[in-house]
């Protein structure tokens, strides 16, 4: 087992309070150790200021309900180790304890260099019948190998399909450097949020940057041509049967599109939750003429996500 310091355990404490993971998925252990040990708050301290009382968080806060529970947690640990009670851990608690719950709220994920790509996110995981106002694991797998691969970035015209709140296509604007990036969705509120989304990280739709609405459906080869994508990359688009006809359809006219001479290289990343439409799309794909082949995982651990779900990525060709 890798042995981590004080710093590590802070960064991951910070990391996961920031992009609100599950409570049990905190490294609580080694603060257990660390109280019983030293029967000192000094390291509770040290968590909150890179937590509750960082500028982040002032700037872009994470829900008031999952504030509440992590600062119940903090104090229940502190209580239990029998440690002198910490002041600022009560006052965060009372400032939270009094505020209005919301329907959104911010993420924030940390990048390699310091960054941050922070997101305005429904609370709800499915509202306004649609599922894209919230980032799925795919997304941060997708983003995470891209990190990893910014080579197949820098320099190109990236196309997305789906980006809903837009995490994907942020982290590779802002880490990979790309010759113009195109965001996409059809929902007019995913559309909203995702344009709220590119501004707030600082991008602003210039001939860099661009939000497209584009609907699977009604997608004409005219406007893939005038996009000109060299990269086109989807993360957790194959969900429900009903879509997968559409997106197969505007695949084969992306690796058809006569302009530019090579064909762009497609990436299409997914959660499989349901195995029998995952390969149901793999089948059409097979009838449109499209080959695939699996691509190997991110290796950096960037971003957190339940790293046991079944998450496969998949290059196409013709």
């Amino acid at each position: 087992m890798e042995h981590k310091t004080t710093m590590d355990i802070l960064r991951d404490f910070q990391v996961s309070f920031f992009a609100m993971t599950r409570l049990v998925s905190f490294p609580w252990t080694f603060l257990e150790k660390d109280l019983e040990s030293n029967k000192s708050s000094d390291l509770i301290s040290d968590i909150l200021k890179q937590t509750c009382l960082h500028s982040l968080c002032r700037k872009f806060p994470p829900s008031v309900r999952f504030r509440r529970l992590f600062l119940s947690e903090l104090i229940r640990r502190q209580e239990a180790a029998g440690c002198d009670p910490l002041d600022e851990l009560y006052d965060a608690l009372a400032e939270v304890v009094g505020a209005e719950e919301t329907a959104e709220c911010y993420k924030s994920y940390l990048l390699p260099g310091g960054d941050a790509v922070s997101l305005l996110e429904n609370v709800a995981l499915i509202s306004e019948g649609t599922t894209g106002l919230v980032t799925w694991e795919a997304a941060l797998y997708l983003a995470e190998w891209a990190l990893d691969h910014r080579q197949l970035f820098t320099g190109r015209t990236v196309l997305e399909l789906g980006s809903g709140v837009g995490l994907t296509g942020i982290t590779i604007c802002r880490s990979c450097s790309p010759n113009r990036y195109v965001f996409s969705d059809c929902h007019h509120s995913v559309l909203q949020k995702l344009r709220n989304n590119v501004q707030l990280n600082g991008l602003s739709e210039t001939a860099t940057v661009g939000v497209e609405e584009m609907d699977w459906t009604a997608a004409t080869e005219e406007q893939l041509e005038q996009i000109g994508a060299d990269t086109v990359i989807a993360a957790d688009v194959v969900y429900d049967p009903d879509v997968v006809g559409s997106l197969v359809k505007l695949l084969s006219k992306i690796l058809r599109c006569p302009s530019p001479e090579v064909p762009p290289e497609v990436l299409v990343c997914s959660t499989i939750r349901n195995p029998e439409t995952y390969s149901g799309f793999k089948q059409q794909l097979e009838k449109a003429g499209i080959s695939h082949h699996v691509i190997p995982g991110p290796v950096s651990h960037v971003f957190p996500y339940n790293r046991v779900s079944d998450i496969e990525m998949i290059q196409l060709y013709r």
